[in-house]
C-alpha cells in the first residue's frame, strides 16, 4: 500500500531522514515521552505489587553486635559479675504475619489491579500515540501535495503568461488577455508561498513529536494508494466481530477493583493481628578483647589457676540463645483513625465506580462515533474521486478550446481554480478516509492498521516496544 517517493519538494541529501509512517509510528512508540512515562507506570507497579506480597512471606533479618564498656556501675556497686567488658552478639530472627485481618491479602490483590490498570493506560497511550503520529504525517503530506498543487497551478499561469504575450504579438489576443494572464499568475504566487509555508510548519510539528532536530532534513515516503484504502475502510465497515475490551475501560475497571480491595484494607485496621516470631542468636563474653572462635562452655577446667575449689567459668565461647513469641494486637481505640480511613476507601470506591460507568458511556460513543465518521469518509471519498477525474477532464477540455480560440482565458482559469480543488478534497477525502480506519480500529480495543498492511499492537507485555534500534533509513 505504501508507495516511496517523494512527498516533499526539496532536493535529498546525504544525511536527509527517509521517513515513512511505518518508521514514524515505531520512532513514536519507543522515543516519546509519553509512551516512556506510561512504561515506567507500569513498572512502578510492579514493584507495588512486589511489595505488598512482600508482607506476607517469611522475614529473616540478621543481626551482630560488638560492645565494649570501658566502666560499668552496677558492676562496682553490685559484683564484679555484671563487669564483662567484651560482648559479641549474633541473632538470625525470623517472623511471619499469621493473621492480619485479611489486609496482606487485599493489599495483594489492590497492587494486582493497579498494576493491571497501568497496563492498560499503556495499552490506551500506545493506542492513541499511534493514531496522532499518522495523523501528524498524513497531514503533513497532505500540505505537501498542496504545496506541490500550488507550485503546478504557478507553473501553468506562467505558461499561461508567456503563451498570451505571444499571442498579443501575433495579433490574435488583446492587450486585456495579457493583463489578465499577468494578474492571475501574481494572484497565484501568494498562494503556493503560503502552501509551501505551511508544508514547512507541519514537518515542524512531525520533527517535534518523533524528537528529531529541527535542522534535521527529513523526507516523507509514504503515499497512500487510494484504492488501497478504500479496501481497509470497506474491510472495517463490514467488520461484525465484537469489540475488544477498550484499555480505557479496563483501566477503570482495575481502578474499581482496587478500590474495592482498599476497603478490605481499610477495614483490617479494626480487627485483631497475631504475629509469630523465632529468634535464634549465639552470645559470647570473652575476659579479654578478642573475636571467639569456639562454641561456649561452662566447666571447673576454664577457670583461671588460683581459683576457688569447686568454681565454674566460662570459656569465652559462642553460648546458644534461643526463644520464640505469639503476638496478639488489637488496638481497641485509635481516635477514630481506622474508621476515618475506612470512611475514605469507601469514598475513593464510589468515585471509582462512577469513573466506570462514564469509561463505559464514553467508549460506546466514541464506538458510534467513530463508525459514523467512517461512513462519512466513504460517502466523501467516492465523491471527491468521481469529481477530481471529472475537474481534470474538464480543465484539459478547457486548454484546447483556449489554444483553438473557442473559449477565454476566464474558462481556463475557472477550470484550472476547479481541478486544484477537486485534487485538494480528493487528496484530504484520502487521508480522512484512512484516518476514520484507523480512528476506528483505536476506539474498539484494535490494533492501530498501517499503510504496509501491517498493524501496530497496542497492547505488549516486552519493554522492548520502547527500545531497540530507530530507524535509520
Amino acid at each position: 500500500m505504501a508507495a516511496a517517493c517523494p512527498a516533499v519538494a526539496m532536493s535529498q541529501r546525504a544525511d536527509t531522514l527517509r521517513l515513512s509512517v511505518e518508521d514514524a509510528v515505531t520512532r513514536m512508540l519507543r522515543s516519546s515521552d509519553e509512551a516512556r512515562a506510561a512504561w515506567q507506570l507500569v513498572e512502578a507497579a510492579d514493584a507495588q505489587v512486589m511489595s505488598a506480597r512482600a508482607s506476607g512471606l517469611p522475614q529473616l533479618r540478621l543481626t551482630s553486635s560488638y560492645q565494649q564498656v570501658l566502666k560499668n556501675a552496677r558492676a562496682e556497686m553490685v559484683s564484679q559479675i555484671f563487669g564483662q567488658k567484651f560482648t559479641y552478639n549474633t541473632t538470625l530472627n525470623t517472623q511471619q504475619a499469621l493473621f492480619q485481618g485479611g489486609r496482606i491479602l487485599s493489599a495483594a490483590q489492590a497492587a494486582s489491579s493497579v498494576r493491571g490498570a497501568a497496563r492498560m493506560d499503556l495499552a490506551e497511550t500506545r493506542a492513541r500515540l499511534a493514531v496522532d503520529v499518522q495523523r501528524a504525517y498524513l497531514n503533513a503530506s497532505y500540505l505537501a501535495k498542496i504545496a506541490e498543487l500550488q507550485a503546478q497551478n504557478l507553473g501553468l499561469a506562467t505558461n499561461r503568461v508567456a503563451q498570451a504575450e505571444q499571442l498579443f504579438a501575433a495579433g490574435r489576443a488583446a492587450r486585456f488577455d495579457v493583463l489578465r494572464a499577468r494578474v492571475e499568475r501574481a494572484n497565484l504566487e501568494p498562494l503556493a508561498l503560503q502552501a509551501a509555508s505551511d508544508r514547512d510548519v507541519a514537518l515542524l510539528e512531525v520533527r517535534r513529536l518523533l524528537d528529531l532536530p529541527v535542522d534535521q532534513p527529513v523526507l516523507l515516503t509514504t503515499v497512500l494508494e487510494p484504492q488501497a484504502v478504500r479496501t481497509l475502510a470497506e474491510r472495517a465497515a463490514t467488520d461484525a466481530a465484537p469489540d475488544a475490551p477498550r484499555a480505557s475501560v479496563r483501566s477503570a475497571e482495575f481502578t474499581a477493583r482496587a478500590r474495592r480491595a482498599g476497603i478490605r484494607v481499610a477495614r483490617a485496621d479494626l480487627l485483631p493481628a497475631l504475629n509469630f516470631s523465632f529468634n535464634l542468636g549465639y552470645l559470647a563474653l570473652p575476659t579479654v578483647n578478642g573475636f571467639p572462635t569456639r562454641m561456649g562452655r561452662v566447666s571447673a577446667d576454664a577457670c583461671p589457676p588460683g581459683s576457688v575449689a569447686g568454681r565454674t567459668c566460662q570459656n569465652n565461647g559462642w553460648f546458644p540463645d534461643r526463644n520464640f513469641s505469639f503476638v496478639f494486637s488489637w488496638n481497641v481505640f485509635d481516635g477514630l483513625r481506622a474508621k476515618g480511613s475506612l470512611d475514605l476507601a469507601q469514598a475513593q470506591a464510589k468515585i471509582a465506580e462512577i469513573a466506570l460507568a462514564q469509561a463505559r458511556e464514553n467508549a460506546s460513543l466514541e464506538v458510534s462515533r467513530a463508525r459514523n465518521e467512517l461512513t462519512r469518509a466513504v460517502a466523501a471519498f467516492g465523491a471527491r474521486q468521481e469529481n477530481s477525474a471529472q475537474a481534470a477532464e474538464a480543465f484539459q477540455l478547457a486548454e484546447m478550446r483556449y489554444q483553438r480560440g473557442l473559449s477565454t482565458q476566464l474558462e481556463v482559469s475557472d477550470a484550472q481554480y476547479q481541478l486544484l480543488t477537486a485534487r485538494s478534497t480528493e487528496a484530504k477525502a484520502t487521508f480522512d478516509l484512512y484516518l476514520a480506519v484507523a480512528d476506528l480500529a483505536r476506539v474498539r480495543g484494535r490494533d492501530i492498521p498501517l499503510p504496509n498492511g501491517n498493524a501496530v499492537p497496542v497492547r505488549t507485555d516486552s519493554r522492548n516496544a520502547l527500545t531497540g534500534p530507530l530507524p535509520t533509513r
